[in-house]
């Protein structure tokens, strides 16, 4: 299977009350809010409650990401990608990950969610969550240019209220995204956000944003194997504060998968071709982190367990990281009518890792570098 998120001195604010952890084997659905508990190993779903503004928001521990559809990995027919759209949903992998300039995806999330309503139950239409990002220059954000961005995507995607919009920010060195927060929260409390959250923010500034009062529920960051810098500082301010985790990047665009074992990418022709984005962008990852051999012992120890357990190895991949502190759900690309695997990204919520298995994984992780001394933390590769 090849599976395609001033104040740096400043204490952390202080754990929140009231919070409380249900599990239920229900469709694959869990709650993200400002909340520390984490889903049980091996669980489809939880639900973490907030007593920060009441937020919160169901969601599948394993998101359909919709990156591919802007562009690099084949040419979509746009009813082909509803109708899988559908199948994902069908199945109970009910989350959809977009964002503004990922082509037509929230247009595509438009059609179908009017699929559901016309051809599905009322109670599917109300699993069904679209998770956009807004992505928008440095410019100054006034409460007219943030609600003109906000309505834009409402349109696009056919809702009253966008479920979650994930707030992404060029230089920290503006502060204007605390403006744009702000105006973000607001359209909340009137009725057109659900929730409000962040993309590939650091430690530093989603500290400043929450000392600001505005109501993060979750940061989707890169996180994978190779990738741990979010377990370094992140998570501890996500454990103090009830953030959650949502990652994006964790099987690596496919690098993470039997395709890339027992190959030589270095050598023309030899190997696999990293022929999309992604995997153009996760091997320069791997050579940050240690390069193809120690990648190779990589694999090979996710191989053992995989074999061990008769899942793929991306599939333990995934695990792994929901397995990991704060995470609230982890992103699998879909190649929306080109290809899918279903079958395997649910095997990910039924898939229980012992103790012997994550110690492994960690012991071959760790023979890499330590991306935080490489890059920096999280997000920091977009800010160089």
């Amino acid at each position: 299977m090849s599976l395609s998120v001033a104040h740096a001195t400043s204490p952390a604010p202080p754990p929140l009350p009231g919070r409380r952890l249900l599990v239920r084997p229900a469709r694959c659905a869990g709650f993200v809010g400002p909340a520390v508990e984490s889903a049980a190993p091996g669980a489809r779903a939880a639900t973490v409650s907030s007593s920060r503004a009441g937020d919160s928001l169901a969601i599948c521990r394993v998101l359909n990401g919709m990156w591919q559809t802007s562009g690099g990995w084949g040419r979509i027919d746009r009813a082909d990608a509803v109708d899988a759209m559908l199948a994902y949903a069908d199945a109970g992998l009910s989350t959809f990950d977009m964002a503004d300039h990922y082509g037509p995806a929230e247009d595509l999330y438009g059609m179908f969610i009017n699929r559901v309503r016309r051809e599905r139950p009322p109670e599917m239409l109300e699993e069904i969550k679209g998770l956009t990002k807004w992505v928008p220059p440095p410019v100054k954000m006034t409460r007219s240019y943030v609600e003109d961005n906000i309505n834009k995507s409402r349109k696009r995607m056919d809702v009253a209220a966008l479920d979650m919009v994930q707030f992404h920010w060029w230089d920290y060195s503006n502060p204007g995204y605390l403006d744009a927060l702000k105006h973000m929260t607001d359209l909340k409390e009137e009725g057109k956000i659900k929730t409000v959250a962040l993309t590939n923010f650091d430690t530093e500034r989603l500290q400043i944003i929450l000392e600001n009062g505005i109501p993060i529920v979750s940061n989707q960051v890169q996180h994978s194997i190779v990738d741990m810098r979010p377990q370094k500082k992140m998570a501890e301010l996500c454990q103090l504060t009830g953030v959650k985790l949502i990652t994006y990047g964790t099987v690596m665009g496919g690098l993470l998968s039997e395709k890339f074992l027992d190959t030589n990418v270095s050598i023309p022709f030899a190997g696999p071709p990293l022929n999309t984005p992604s995997l153009q962008k996760y091997k320069r990852m791997v050579d940050a982190w240690g390069g193809w051999s120690l990648f190779q012992a990589l694999l090979q120890t996710l191989k053992t367990v995989s074999l061990k357990h008769g899942v793929p190895i991306a599939t333990v991949a995934v695990r792994y990281i929901l397995n990991q502190t704060s995470v609230a759900g982890s992103m699998v690309g879909v190649r929306l009518g080109l290809s899918e695997h279903i079958r395997d990204t649910n095997a990910i919520l039924s898939l229980k890792l012992d103790e012997e298995d994550m110690n492994s994984i960690t012991e071959a992780s760790k023979r890499g570098r330590n991306l935080m001394d490489v890059i920096g933390d999280c997000g920091d590769e977009y800010r160089a």
